[in-house]
């Protein structure tokens, strides 16, 4: 037997043995709708090549479970570096020839490779400046990314992205190291979660390698720290993060960070650190409009090779407001019904499919809506919510809605307070305190709240 026919055998033993760890991991179902679709080709110059049915099943399959499949293949070869999949056609699917790679696209990108550290291989393939979708709530974030990302220098020391959940801060960090990366290779570049970065200072602190843990994040050409925001109430881990930054700093090394809030309404944080959070540019990346949701929809459907009529397009985007994250959820679900049953979607079967998406959505209630709903409650104004009037007619409704607000809603305090005519945070503590006192022997406000609450959530 000739050896290349035993490296054939060889890597089809691994694949065989990989498969039914992945089932084991993902259980039947999810195998077979997606993991069973996936044909191994042949490994060639330490690349895995695999065939998929469709270009969206080359995205989702590498996307999902990529990384899984390198990292079980490479515990049997460590020589393997990447993976390739690629499309192909029924005609070609079992065919061996070599003329087959060049005539099906591999519409996916390579897994980073295995010889970098680990906290240096968390970056997304999918999340390139590509593939981010530009509109009015987030185009300075994106252009200050791609400064920071096309720049020799260090244009501004950090760049702070601030917003809500899976708008797209995540995202555009992963587009600048990928950039930086293709410019020059030799760059040291980590990005990592905030939660990350305080694990791996209490394994260092633990395994008293501190000195090796600090040259490892002090060395480096650019950090990004994703979620800074777990780190506050954590001391130690604060003070590490602050004289990493510091060191960072004197070296004119460039560091991103990003968070949930801007530096001045992460409460908790120590001030010095909120100072030099501050220090560099800080954009904020607002909720998406309708018309960015529209065009991310359409980017979307282009990239998955799927036609949705106008009005299922125009009813996601009306409907699923709250995340850029959510919405693509949306479409990947969409595009698997396409994929796997083979029917094209109508609005009725997309209010079917994303029946639980939709509900979630609709019970999401905004600062906008509580003052609303209080004010026609208790017969007052709605604007009256934002004024300087102190009359208990109009004082005890706006701190029952600022109760509201934060019982109800994700916003943070300062967040409350501006949307209250411009009010400080503290006023809103104060607020929530007196309305939890009143309520403890006032079982006529009690009553009020509970009806209030029911109808904002119903």
């Amino acid at each position: 037997m000739s050896d290349l026919k035993k490296n054939i055998n060889s890597d089809e033993i691994i694949w065989s043995s990989i498969k039914l760890q992945l089932k084991d991991i993902y259980g039947d179902a999810e195998y077979s709708n997606w993991l069973k679709l996936l044909t191994f080709s042949k490994v060639e110059k330490d690349i895995i090549k695999f065939y998929a049915p469709t270009k969206f099943m080359c995205d989702w399959i590498l996307s999902h479970y990529g990384k899984k499949i390198l990292s079980f293949w490479r515990e049997k070869d460590k020589s393997i570096k990447d993976i390739s999949v690629f499309v192909y056609n029924e005609n070609d699917k079992n065919s061996d020839n070599d003329d087959q790679t060049k005539t099906n696209k591999n519409f996916t990108k390579k897994i980073p490779n295995s010889s970098k550290n680990d906290l240096e291989n968390n970056l997304d393939p999918r999340f390139t400046f590509k593939d981010f979708v530009v509109g009015k709530s987030n185009e300075l974030a994106f252009s200050a990314c791609r400064r920071v990302a096309d720049s020799e220098d260090v244009p501004f020391n950090p760049l702070f992205l601030y917003g809500g959940v899976g708008l797209g801060k995540t995202h555009l960090m992963h587009a600048i190291a990928w950039q930086r990366m293709k410019l020059n290779p030799k760059l040291k570049i980590l990005y990592l979660s905030a939660e990350k970065f305080m694990y791996e200072f209490i394994k260092a602190l633990r395994l008293k390698n501190t000195v090796a843990f600090k040259e490892q994040f002090r060395s480096v050409n650019l950090l990004m720290i994703d979620d800074v925001q777990f780190i506050i109430g954590k001391e130690s881990t604060q003070e590490e993060f602050f004289h990493t930054f510091n060191a960072l700093a004197d070296q004119n090394r460039q560091m991103v960070i990003s968070a949930d809030k801007s530096p001045s309404d992460l409460e908790g944080l120590e001030e010095r650190l909120r100072s030099r959070l501050g220090w560099g540019l800080v954009a904020d990346i607002h909720p998406t409009t309708y018309e960015l949701r529209l065009s991310i929809i359409e980017a979307k459907i282009e990239r998955y090779n799927i036609d949705l009529s106008k009005d299922v397009i125009e009813f996601l985007a009306h409907k699923i407001t709250s995340s850029v994250r959510e919405l693509e959820g949306a479409l990947t679900r969409l595009a698997a019904h396409v994929t796997l049953v083979g029917r094209s979607v109508n609005l009725e079967i997309a209010e079917d499919l994303l029946q639980d998406l939709l509900r979630a959505s609709d019970r999401r209630t905004t600062i906008d809506q509580i003052q609303k709903k209080v004010a026609e409650h208790f017969n007052v104004k709605v604007s009256d919510m934002h004024s300087s009037r102190r009359s208990r007619a109009v004082a005890r409704p706006r701190q029952i809605a600022m109760f509201l607000a934060k019982n109800l809603t994700s916003r943070s305090l300062p967040e409350i307070g501006r949307k209250f005519g411009g009010r400080d945070h503290t006023t809103v503590i104060h607020a929530i305190k007196k309305v939890q006192e009143l309520t403890k022997n006032d079982s006529s406000l009690s009553e009020d709240i509970e009806i209030l609450t029911r109808s904002l959530q119903s």
